[in-house]
């Protein structure tokens, strides 16, 4: 599988996309509630994230990664402190990621007995 798909069938599930225009599911762009989401399904599925982005107003406001904090990508410590930082600094934020999944992640098939 790869990263797009397994993005929008796994992480972005059920939620919504404010980025229309995107052509990558990394460029896509959430709601805080959304993304709140995605941070408790990254943290269960094992996936990190490299960057977080938000966006105030369409604008660039503020963004930080894992090497900001010296920690791995796949260290939730990490990007729930991000998260809760800019949440509390305005919540009219929007956010997005850049994600790390691992490619045995990817390679497994992680919800085939669900669909059967």
């Amino acid at each position: 599988m790869e990263k797009n798909e397994f993005l929008t069938q796994h992480l972005f599930t059920d939620l919504k996309n404010l980025n229309e225009t995107a052509e990558n599911a990394e460029d896509y762009r959430f709601s805080e509630e959304d993304f709140s989401t995605i941070i408790e399904r990254a943290e269960h599925l094992g996936i990190g994230f490299y960057t977080i982005e938000t966006k105030l107003d369409g604008e660039k406001y503020a963004s930080t990664t894992h090497e900001d904090l010296k920690k791995k990508a796949t260290d939730p410590s990490w990007y729930k402190k991000a998260f809760l930082t800019f949440k509390s600094g305005n919540p009219e934020l929007t956010y997005s990621g850049t994600y790390k999944i691992s490619m045995k992640l990817l390679a497994k098939d992680i919800f085939k007995d669900e669909e059967e």
